[in-house]
């Protein structure tokens, strides 16, 4: 369930032609907000732990700027997704608490720009871009990792919606500030495992971050990014 997880994950790259990129695709239904100081929900119910290996969160992030073809479009990634999905008999009353560790973040993925069957997204990124858009994106000017080493992503309500959806209200910590996230997730369940996923708009700036920006303004980086998810979590031992 960490879908919005999340993410405010954003990045700048070291300048390599490519042609201009248009927008990302039309915004799905996600509101994000400064948070009050509100508690989460208890953790009631039969645990499940996420699966690391089984779960994937990419963040798509366009270039912008009158020198957007001297950028790229970046995918980053996160393998190592943790925590806990807490499941009662009323689904209204899940809950959850999962990290994102951001030093064990990918950039730029050969296999994940290719799933993207996008020319916005092509092979040729060179080891050097890679290298310079992780730099920018875990220095000290946007998540600084160094600091806060995690996102962390907690409910605070659930509601059921039809289809297999639900809305989870959740709160993310970034940079040791906590905002508020609705995402729409589509929710799986059976006695061994919780499947949640999904995908949402976000954008950098109601996280309280800064998106990159280089030479004046000519080359930036996007406010809003795309996230998606899927997260496996298996019953916990």
């Amino acid at each position: 369930m960490a879908g919005g997880l999340l993410l405010a994950l954003l990045a700048g790259c070291p300048i390599h032609p490519l042609a201009p990129s248009p927008s990302p695709h039309p915004p799905a239904p996600a509101t994000v907000a400064n948070a009050p100081a509100e508690l989460p929900a208890p953790h009631i119910g039969r645990p499940y732990d996420i699966v690391p290996q089984e779960s994937l969160l990419t963040i798509l992030v366009f270039r912008s700027g009158t020198l957007a073809s001297a950028g790229h479009n970046h995918v980053i990634a996160s393998h190592s997704l943790n925590g806990t999905i807490y499941v009662p008999q009323d689904l209204a009353g899940v809950s959850f608490e999962a990290h994102v560790p951001l030093l064990e973040l990918t950039v730029d993925e050969a296999a994940l720009r290719a799933a993207e069957m996008s020319p916005d997204f092509p092979a040729d990124v060179s080891d050097t871009a890679k290298e310079g858009t992780r730099r920018n994106m875990l220095g000290a000017a946007l998540l600084n990792a160094a600091d806060y080493p995690q996102i962390t992503l907690r409910t605070l309500s659930v509601v059921p919606a039809a289809d297999g959806m639900v809305q989870v209200r959740m709160q993310a910590e970034v940079r040791g500030q906590q905002r508020v996230l609705l995402v729409p997730v589509r929710y799986e369940r059976s006695d061994s495992a919780v499947i949640a996923s999904g995908e949402l708009p976000l954008s950098q700036s109601s996280l309280g971050l800064t998106p990159f920006s280089a030479m004046l303004g000519a080359l930036q980086v996007q406010d809003e990014m795309r996230v998606r998810f899927r997260i496996v979590a298996r019953t916990a031992r």
